[in-house]
């Protein structure tokens, strides 16, 4: 990567940007097991990262994260549903130990190993029911090269200061096609500050939270406290309990702050038309069909805006509000299930909400201006 100047255009992915952003935020170990379509972060962590391990399976990625997170360093992976599905437990147990830890999830068609040349959108109700409990985990999905940037940066910061796992959410034609970038267009990332403990004359409760709802952090390799961390249910203090009040409003606490605090983590793109009665919904590599097809459309005269989540879950009520300013709502997605309308809406799907959809290949924007013509 080059310094930020007046102009530096440069042949590039979106892999190179997320794995550059990650570790001038905060990220100084990559941690992973090869698999596509997430192989060239792999080779760029491995390059970037100043602690690169190459793990024999994705389990043993999560519990090699799960080390150095407890010794005080941001550790990142990326994936694709075969190996997430492994990690999942893992997930669950350092979602439990709030030990921040920044996963990049790409994309491809499933179910199962499906094929791992073809992209999707097909993971966002499987990272909705990824915590055992219903909690939320934190992810932060990317729409462009400037998101691969600055989303990256935000899951970094995210994971530190809500001392939890994120994920960055993306598909494989984000991560594996190269454009001609400005990256001169970059704002430059600061690295967050980790919140650490930093009395030595009282005892040290691992999970004793201020009214920011996330315990101060010490790493298991200082010599000043001990410090104990629980993946089962415990209190304060970090011992083992079952169900005694303590324990339990720790537990809740962990979703209390994961809600809360990612209000400050609210991202999304809202490109409002005046009078327009029609919004388009897309996220991701869609989005970039979308944005090509409301262009299109008002250059025809059509009144149109546009709506680009960024974050994901746990779903902002943001959303919802927007949608109810507009008679029609057109929801694109690289799927067949319309699995943003489900976050948004269940079951019980608003009869102006229509969905347009795709299996095995990527939307067109045609199919965008199709669907709101009709």
């Amino acid at each position: 990567m080059h310094e930020k100047n007046n102009t530096n255009r440069v042949l590039i992915d979106g892999s190179r940007l997320i794995i550059e952003s990650l570790a001038r935020s905060g990220a100084d170990a990559f941690i992973g097991y090869p698999i596509p379509p997430a192989n060239l972060l792999y080779l760029y962590g491995s390059q970037r990262m100043d602690l690169m391990l190459s793990a024999p399976d994705e389990i043993t990625t999560l519990q090699w994260m799960a080390g150095l997170s407890a010794t005080g360093k941001l550790p990142v992976t990326a994936t694709s549903f075969p190996g997430f599905a492994l990690m999942i437990e893992s997930v669950n147990m350092a979602y439990m130990m709030e030990l921040p830890m920044v996963i990049v999830l790409v994309q491809r068609l499933g179910p199962a190993t499906g094929t791992a040349t073809c992209g999707a959108q097909g993971d966002l109700l499987l990272l909705n029911g990824t915590m055992s409990g219903g909690h939320p985990l934190p992810v932060l999905a990317t729409s462009s090269f400037d998101d691969c940037w600055e989303m990256a940066a935000k899951a970094s910061e995210v994971a530190i200061k809500l001392r939890t796992p994120v994920v960055l959410l993306t598909s494989k034609e984000e991560v594996m096609t190269q454009k001609s970038f400005d990256l001169a267009k970059l704002d430059d990332i600061q690295q967050t500050e980790k919140k650490w403990y930093s009395k030595t004359c009282c005892e040290y409760k691992p999970y004793k939270a201020g009214k920011d709802l996330v315990p101060d952090f010490l790493p298991v390799n200082q010599g000043n406290h001990q410090v104990r961390i629980n993946a089962s249910t415990h209190d304060q203090d970090g011992i083992l309990q079952h169900s005694n009040k303590e324990a339990m409003d720790n537990t809740k606490r962990l979703e209390e702050k994961v809600r809360v605090r990612m209000d400050d983590y609210l991202f999304y793109d809202l490109d409002e038309e005046a009078k327009a009665e029609t919004l388009v919904i897309a996220y991701g590599i869609t989005a970039a069909a979308a944005r090509d097809a409301v262009a299109r459309m008002r250059a025809s005269g059509k009144n149109v805006s546009l709506l680009t989540p960024k974050t994901l879950l746990p779903l902002p009520g943001q959303y919802a509000e927007i949608i109810k300013n507009y008679k029609q709502v057109v929801i694109a997605e690289e799927s067949i299930n319309n699995q943003l309308g489900s976050l948004l809406f269940g079951q019980q799907m608003p009869g102006n909400i229509t969905f347009v959809g795709k299996m095995g290949k990527m939307i067109a924007p045609e199919e965008i201006i199709k669907e709101v013509r009709s």
